[in-house]
């Protein structure tokens, strides 16, 4: 085929477009030579991928048209709307035939380089008013040489860019490998600071600190000082020492120290008492938010007071302190609850609560630990033995006796009964016993009387028995004889329940298909049951009721250590004044006595009636506890009148001679009516405040002893005769001596015994009788003396010449006496 005018040339076949290169730099012509300057043809069409570039159409002239491969059609709308297609000819014909792949790594090969932004607003941290400006303070935070650095690297990593075609765009920039630095320098740590704020006096005026605080450093200089080799040393700063709510002005009230520190006493006592007045009235009105108004109130009564602000202790008047124990003692009397706070447990304090509960706790352990700040006080008043002695003993009874149930109740009574322990005797004495006796009265558990037995019984064996003979007597008051008057078994209080039928017997009775006091139960029956015990016993502990058995067992402790005080004081080798306490307090509590102990309590007795009379003592030992002939009396008295009040009670059942007993009465009868004080009580300098009885005169003690010999222990029983005649006859003539009281009732006594045996009626007559032996009055052995060989010639005798008309009218009436 003849070819038609100027063919063009076809470009050269490119190779597999994954290893197509394209030069970024070379220009391509409009039409591609083949290589060796010769014209290529290839069999067949040309492929369109296999094109370097598409053609625009009709740009080179007719000839191109002809082998374009147009029709006639599509070239006759060329030539008529050719001028619209001439933007065709601004096209990169390369750009369109290259790949997407190539494009991309043209475009990252190509990436402009980024420059870091210069701020020139200079930076938060490096102004300060108060001083100079200057060129630093309004850097960027970059030094020059590092701007240097990162420009001429920018400049050449333009350079290698543009020489080098194949740099790897992921590869790091210079600047990014120059150290960065905090905004500011070095010099401006120190110059951050803050100016501190204004403080507001008591009397209203403010006032500048003047001080400046440094300010938190930033998370920036944290990251800087780490890399930082050399560790800069801290800035010491003065903080301001601001007073607490105990001891600072608040609320309007100006600071404790102030108050104190005024130089006019009136005007500082005044202050202080409005004070403590208006303080007391908010801690009663809301108590649980007023902890630190309690420790408030305690800075009152201290010695010195010292603050943050003002170190140097301030001497406080001691009226203020006097005012601030009272004020403490009426607010802790109202405010402290009807339970002993106890502290809380690990498991406790680890447990989620609600957040009510949580602010109860708080305030629960504020309380305890404010109160034991004010007990501790106290005790130290107390020993610092100063004007505010009295008043701390005061107090410590006061909290004693009225909140007994709370914390550091045995801190208490160990200071009272540390008190006792003087020989002497004085009001706060007083005081002491009659706190021990209202506990010992109000005791509901058992429990506080046995810790103040426990510190009783260690005192007086610490002691060596040297103390006040008063102070055994409000062991007297205790509530065993009303608590522990009916006996059970050794490990319950109450009789256990005889018509109760064990878990074994009733089921064989509802096997036989009798009726049982005890229904089956299934076992989800058993388990709701036992689940409604537990409960009912957690509503009892709530309700705080005494348990029966628990308190029996305190009061058993409490009795042991009674009788084991009471066995030691009788024991004791030398006589002590602690004697009669102890004898009245076994009289008192014998039928609380094991009857194992009666006989060895009994030859105790016997061997300290026969101990050596006052007048046989020779020792020379001058702390050794000396006694008159009264107290002698007195003593012997009361170790007869025990002996028979043992014997009175549980002791019936056992047979025990009490001849000798009988017999030392009989003998001491003489010696009674030769003592000029058998009408008045044994001394007590102890004013009670509980209206007790005054302790038993010897008369008293002599008669209560001849009604216990004298009447029967059963019914039926009557004494002997000739044992009924020595005594009144005795007694008639101790009644010559004696003052018309006791002669009454001698004459009374003898009375009675006439009346209970008619042969004591031969002894009304002085006419002749025929009777064996001689009346033998020297004899103390009321067998042995005769007393139906001679007559009460002491009637006639007292109806004729005694002074007193109730005397004579006794007698009169004995001797005429006829039975009906």
């Amino acid at each position: 085929m003849a070819l038609k005018g100027k063919k063009r040339t076809a470009p050269a076949a490119p190779a597999s477009s994954k290893k197509r290169k394209v030069q970024p730099s070379s220009k391509q012509p409009k039409s591609i030579p083949a290589r060796n300057g010769t014209k290529q043809s290839k069999k067949g069409k040309e492929k369109a991928s296999d094109r370097g570039y598409i053609e625009v159409p009709g740009i080179q002239g007719d000839a191109d048209t002809e082998d374009s491969g147009l029709s006639e059609e599509d070239a006759g709308f060329l030539e008529e709307f050719g001028e619209g297609a001439g933007f065709l000819n601004t096209l990169d014909r390369k750009g369109i035939s290259t790949s997407k792949k190539e494009t991309e790594r043209l475009k990252q090969l190509n990436k402009p380089i980024r420059k870091p932004k210069v701020d020139d607003l200079p930076s938060v941290d490096s102004h300060d008013e108060d001083e100079d400006e200057d060129e630093g303070s309004w850097s960027s935070g970059i030094d020059e040489d590092a701007d240097t650095i990162s420009q001429s690297s920018g400049s050449a990593s333009d350079q290698s860019l543009s020489s080098e075609n194949d740099l790897d765009s992921d590869a790091e920039m210079p600047y990014e490998r120059v150290p960065r630095k905090p905004q500011g320098s070095s010099d401006a740590k120190e110059d951050r600071q803050i100016q501190g704020l204004p403080i507001k006096s008591a009397d209203g005026r403010i006032h500048a600190t003047g001080k400046k605080i440094a300010a938190p450093p930033s998370s920036d200089e944290e990251d800087g000082d780490s890399d930082e080799s050399v560790e800069e040393e801290e800035i010491p700063v003065e903080v301001n020492k601001i007073d607490d709510v105990s001891t600072g002005a608040r609320f309007g009230r100006p600071a404790v120290v102030d108050v104190v520190g005024h130089k006019s006493r009136t005007v500082r006592i005044q202050g202080a008492k409005d004070q403590i007045a208006s303080i007391c009235q908010e801690i009663i009105a809301e108590p649980e938010n007023s902890l630190g108004l309690l420790r408030r109130l305690h800075t009152f009564s201290l010695e010195k007071i010292t603050t943050p602000s003002h170190p140097e202790p301030i001497v406080n008047d001691i009226i203020i302190r006097k005012l601030a124990i009272l004020s403490q003692l009426a607010v802790f009397k109202d405010i402290i609850p009807g339970y002993r706070i106890r502290s809380l447990t690990e498991k406790e304090k680890a447990e989620k609560v609600s957040q009510m509960v949580t602010r109860t706790r708080e305030w629960e352990q504020g309380l305890v630990s404010v109160y034991q700040n004010y007990l501790r006080s106290l005790e130290a008043e107390l020993k610092a033995k100063n004007e505010l002695t009295d008043l701390a003993l005061s107090c410590m009874c006061t909290l004693a006796t009225e909140v007994t149930h709370f914390n550091f109740r045995t801190n208490l009574v160990t200071c009272i009964v540390a008190r006792l322990s003087k020989k002497s005797w004085d009001e706060n004495s007083d005081l002491c016993m009659n706190t021990l006796i209202t506990i010992f009265r109000e005791d509901r558990t058992g429990v506080p009387s046995l810790e103040a037995v426990q510190l009783l019984n260690r005192m007086i064996k610490e002691r060596h028995f040297n103390v006040h003979p008063e102070v055994l007597t409000c062991l007297l008051h205790l509530r065993l004889k009303t608590e522990l008057n009916v006996r059970a078994s050794e490990s319950k209080v109450d009789k256990a329940e005889t018509g109760a039928q064990s878990k074994g017997k009733a089921a064989a009775r509802r096997a036989k298909g009798k009726p049982t006091e005890q229904p089956h139960l299934s076992k989800k029956a058993r388990k709701v049951l036992k689940e409604r015990k537990g409960i009912e016993r957690e509503m009892r502990d709530a309700e705080a009721e005494v348990d029966k058995e628990e308190r029996a067992n305190t009061h058993t402790e409490t009795l042991k250590l009674l009788f084991v005080l009471y066995f030691r004081v009788l024991k004791h080798p030398r006589p002590t004044p602690l004697l009669p306490a102890a004898l009245r307090g076994i009289s008192k509590f014998a039928h609380l006595i094991n009857i194992d102990f009666f006989k060895d309590l009994m030859q105790v007795l016997k061997d300290l009636i026969l101990r050596e009379a006052p007048g046989q003592d020779t020792s020379d030992d001058p702390e050794r506890f000396r006694v008159d002939a009264t107290t002698d009396i007195q003593y012997r008295l009361l170790c007869i009148v025990t002996a028979f009040e043992l014997l009175s009670g549980q002791g019936e059942a056992l047979n025990i001679d009490l001849t000798d007993f009988v017999n030392h009465l009989y003998t001491i009868i003489l010696p009674i009516s030769l003592s000029t004080q058998v009408d008045e009580p044994p001394p007590s300098i102890f004013v009670s405040k509980f209206g007790t009885s005054k302790p038993a005169s010897i008369t008293d003690m002599l008669f209560q002893a001849l009604t216990i010999v004298f009447s029967p222990r059963t019914s039926g029983n009557t004494a002997i005769h000739w044992r009924s005649a020595a005594f009144a006859k005795r007694l008639l003539i101790a009644s010559l001596h004696w003052s018309p009281s006791c002669a009454l009732r001698a004459l009374e006594f003898v009375e009675s015994l006439v009346a209970k045996d008619p042969k004591l009626e031969a002894l009304l007559s002085t006419e002749d009788r025929r009777v064996d032996g001689v009346y033998l009055p020297e004899v103390d052995d009321p067998q042995l003396c005769h007393p139906f060989g001679t007559s009460f010639w002491e009637l006639s005798h007292l109806k004729q010449h005694h002074y007193d008309s109730r005397v004579r009218e006794a007698a009169h009436s004995l001797s005429n006496y006829t039975r009906s």
